[in-house]
């Protein structure tokens, strides 16, 4: 829509009509077609995520802290914040997503600024992986429990936000931006994930810095992961452990996009 009103917003301000606004459409695909491959193999550590229901089940700290805090997390208090991104940064810190061994950081609550119509804005992740040169994930939990509000919108503004500031890394370093960076995202409802992979062009970048309609489309792919009673998909999330080997295998998958 070239004709669509452009406004400098933040990125929780972002709804579907700003996605519309820069032609950005959003297309779901199957695990073949997303992971490039099936069937999704289980990660080959903590067998006990795998395994064994309850946190008082577990052998290792790491995994039963990972289930521990995904109990908290299904069970959000009302008008407070959850404890999805406590979650969120045990299950990637022990999936492999960061630590000292990949020298990938994780950080909760990071301040991108988004440079959009000509002004600064801001684009606040919940959870993002980083290493010296970036952001390589973001993830942002869908806040419905205190307000209306999608939060895949708001994930891509975060990933327009997090490639302009790699792009001004790359220039303070000398280096050309790409011509197209894949962010790989992820909104967590609950304990209940959905991939997203986000192409972010130059050309994309110049038209939300500017306020205009850019003339390619972007298309995101997302993937929610095919669990076996989708209607209980939020209400379950990763208790069950057959839902819980499907999301893990989706989470040992993805990091294949993450660099």
């Amino acid at each position: 829509m070239a004709n669509h009103i452009r406004n400098a917003k933040s990125g929780s301000d972002w709804t579907i009509n700003d996605l519309n606004a820069y032609n950005i459409s959003i297309v779901r695909q199957n695990a073949a077609t997303f992971f490039g491959h099936v069937p999704l193999p289980p990660p080959p550590h903590h067998p006990d995520l795998l395994n064994r229901l309850t946190a008082d089940e577990m052998a290792d700290e790491e995994s039963y802290q990972v289930v521990r805090y995904m109990d908290l997390a299904m069970d959000p208090v009302p008008g407070e914040e959850s404890a999805v991104d406590d979650f969120a940064m045990q299950l990637l810190r022990i999936m492999g997503y960061a630590g000292r061994a990949f020298g990938r950081d994780l950080r909760s609550r990071k301040d991108i600024p988004l440079f959009i119509c000509g002004e600064w804005r801001h684009a606040k992740t919940d959870v993002c992986v980083m290493d010296t040169n970036g952001y390589l994930l973001l993830v942002q939990e869908d806040k419905r429990h205190l307000e209306i509000v999608d939060p895949a919108p708001q994930l891509i503004a975060e990933a327009i936000a997090a490639v302009q500031s790699n792009n001004r890394t790359r220039d303070f370093l000398g280096v050309d931006p790409l011509d197209v960076k894949v962010m790989a995202g992820i909104t967590m409802t609950g304990t209940s994930p959905t991939f997203f992979k986000i192409p972010v062009t130059l050309e994309l970048i110049e038209a939300v810095q500017k306020g205009e309609y850019p003339a390619t489309p972007t298309v995101v792919a997302m993937h929610r992961p095919e669990v076996p009673r989708p209607a209980r998909r939020l209400t379950e999330g990763m208790r069950p452990l057959d839902n819980r080997r499907c999301i893990l295998a989706c989470f040992e998958a993805f990091k294949q996009f993450v660099n």
